[in-house]
């Protein structure tokens, strides 16, 4: 498949997005930015929420991770059930009946003024580094496949990717967002059906004879007893619970969709829906992954060193254009969720969290529209400073490199909220700031030496709640003897 037929690919689907995009950011004010007008169908946003989930990460580095993890991953997502579940019978009702623009807001109203911009700023850092990671993965195929062939070097290609973002997440933000997810989310489970479908018809196997394959092999390995592994069954299961609990309950950005249904009761619906569909199209990514090391083993075909290169590589070298085509639709499908949502959540939490925009009656919607243009832009071009820098960088799976800083950045946000959700105290709020950023540091001491202090233990994703423990013991020394108001 030659450059040309890909950028035609990209730009048509583009195209696509800008045509919903037209039609649902019309008279969009900035409660629909931010909310939806609280007007979105629940089953809407579950469905589209598979894709702002999965994102590109999945999409490619799950399937690469196979290879050495095989289906150990799927504990992690069982544990996500758990989490999923903790969300929607225990934080949405209470986003719901204070009814939050910005879930931070809870942490003021709790705390004080500095838990507030403690629990914002790590939103933004988190989201900030997670979105850059997704955002990377996607523009790089774009740069190997298409853009190397011209000379046009990667910050060109990743601005070209934001500006496109920019442009049709600029007027509808949520509103328009869980409508182009939608869209996206379609295409890139069609992609993983057909990409199955490509690579069995090629070996000359049916879906059964795959099926035994896949499961006869190492590769489909999904329980690790080890406790000393990174991958060990407790570990998985804890660290996917908690995953789920700080990067969609504690998220601003995955909460924004679910706080944009008409009520609790269908944000609910939502959410058990979205999981029960989450958990099946995991499997489908794991499974995609075994048929191609099997593929890759069966035709001789070397693994890349980076093997989130493994699947790209296979669709467009070796499957034929068609196999190729469906690939990149499904990759573009994967890639605009993680990057508009990321930017739409970004400029509410500085909108609302720290410029205090919902508030400031002395500005007219005229003025807050231009402020909030001004702060789209800036996370537009931070995300792109990022991205540049991380490729530099960059040497392990994303997925995996992902969940490790969601363990060291999410871990203050699980600690603030779980003392203000089960502890009857207020904390010496001005101190607050001195434990979130303690904690995290904490944790990389613990992480880098805890095979010498730990008898061989190894951190993998349980860091997060050993963060949160951390952060919520701070807490507990700072608390006063005031008993918080409900």
């Amino acid at each position: 498949m030659n450059p040309t037929t890909i950028l035609v690919i990209f730009l048509t689907y583009t195209i696509l997005l800008f045509f919903i995009t037209w039609i649902t950011s019309r008279r969009a004010t900035n409660r629909a930015f931010f909310i939806g007008n609280k007007a979105s169908p629940w089953f809407v946003v579950a469905y589209g929420m598979i894709g702002a989930s999965m994102s590109g990460v999945t999409f490619m580095s799950v399937p690469g991770w196979v290879g050495s993890t095989s289906f150990s991953y799927m504990m992690v997502v069982i544990g996500y059930v758990f989490g999923y579940t903790v969300i929607a019978l225990v934080l949405m009702p209470l986003y719901y009946r204070l009814n939050l623009t910005s879930i931070y807001s809870y942490l003021g109203t709790r705390f004080g003024f500095w838990s507030y911009k403690s629990g914002a700023f790590y939103f933004i850092l988190s989201r900030v580094i997670g979105a850059s990671f997704r955002m990377f993965l996607i523009v790089n195929v774009l740069q190997v496949f298409v853009f190397d062939a011209w000379h046009i070097p990667f910050t060109v290609t990743v601005m070209i990717f934001i500006i496109l973002i920019l442009l049709y997440t600029f007027k509808g933000g949520v509103k328009t967002i869980i409508w182009t997810d939608t869209v996206q989310t379609t295409f890139m489970l069609l992609a993983l059906v057909f990409s199955i479908a490509f690579i069995t018809r090629n070996l000359g196997l049916g879906l059964h004879e795959m099926t035994r394959d896949v499961f006869q092999s190492a590769y489909s390995k999904m329980v690790v007893t080890d406790w000393h592994s990174q991958r060990f069954v407790l570990k998985q299961l804890l660290s996917g619970a908690f995953i789920a609990i700080v990067m969609t309950g504690l998220d601003q950005e995955m909460m924004q969709k679910n706080l944009s249904c008409r009520s609790l009761k269908d944000a609910q619906k939502n959410m058990f829906t979205f999981t029960g569909i989450m958990v099946f199209v995991n499997f489908l990514i794991l499974f995609l992954g075994a048929v191609l090391f099997i593929y890759s083993d069966r035709m001789g075909i070397k693994v890349p060193g980076r093997t989130d290169d493994l699947f790209p590589m296979i669709a467009i070298q070796y499957l034929g254009p068609v196999a190729g085509m469906v690939f990149l639709v499904g990759l573009i499908s994967a890639a605009y969720p993680s990057a508009d949502g990321a930017l739409t959540s970004l400029t509410t939490c500085f909108s609302i969290d720290f410029l205090g925009l919902d508030k400031r009656s002395d500005l007219d919607e005229r003025q807050k529209r231009r402020i909030r243009y001004l702060v789209h832009i800036g996370f537009a071009i931070l995300l792109l400073l990022v991205i540049v820098v991380y490729r530099a960088i960059n040497d392990r799976a994303v997925i995996d490199k992902l969940f490790t800083i969601a363990g060291y950045t999410y871990g203050p946000l699980l600690g603030l909220f779980a003392f203000g959700l089960f502890m009857p105290f207020q904390v010496k709020d001005r101190l607050v700031p001195v434990v979130v950023i303690a904690s995290p540091v904490l944790c990389y001491f613990l992480s880098a030496y805890s095979e010498t202090l730990f008898n061989g233990y190894k951190f993998g994703f349980e860091l997060l709640l050993v963060n949160g423990f951390i952060t919520f013991a701070g807490l507990l020394l700072l608390r006063v003897k005031k008993v918080a108001q409900s």
